[in-house]
């Protein structure tokens, strides 16, 4: 089946977020989406874009994104975390997954970028096999840390 890939338009954000909810599904966490449409217009196509995406279409609809932004690492310098990589569910299997993980490691290999990082659920041994199958490394002695609103409000109201 022919796809196509290109850098995503404000157009494309509702299909982008349709997407996105999809794989908070996947992930057993669908009701955790907050962003909405407008956040992902303002934030990615703004004066001054949080993050850019990649979109695959096949017969103009758009089935996957990558989306991804700048980093620095202290360590390295400049690299790129791979927020989300997500093909809907209907389409896998077409290697359009393989195909966008390329064009961001394309584009940050020509960008300069010393790393290109992301998370992975450790449950997903199919994204971790093919992951280590690229000569990427899965960090499994290092975790993942967040603070959400909530409680950076309550921590610094302390």
């Amino acid at each position: 089946m022919n796809f196509t890939i290109r850098d995503a338009k404000i157009e494309d954000v509702p299909s982008v977020l349709n997407l996105i909810k999809e794989l908070a599904h996947f992930e057993k966490e669908a009701d955790a989406v907050e962003v909405t449409v407008a956040d992902l217009e303002k934030d990615g196509f703004g004066k001054t874009p949080l993050f850019k995406i990649f979109v695959a279409e096949i017969a103009e609809e758009i089935v996957a994104i990558a989306l991804f932004y700048p980093r620095y690492s202290t360590w390295k310098g400049p690299t790129i975390h791979l927020e989300d990589l997500i093909v809907t569910e209907q389409k896998r299997g077409l290697k359009i997954g393989s195909a966008l993980y390329k064009k961001v490691i394309e584009y940050g290999y020509n960008k300069g970028v010393k790393r290109i990082e992301w998370n992975v659920l450790d449950w997903n041994d199919p994204a971790i096999e093919f992951y280590k199958s690229t000569g990427a490394k899965v960090l499994r002695d290092w975790d993942t840390v967040q603070i959400d609103r909530k409680s950076m409000k309550k921590y610094i109201n302390f």
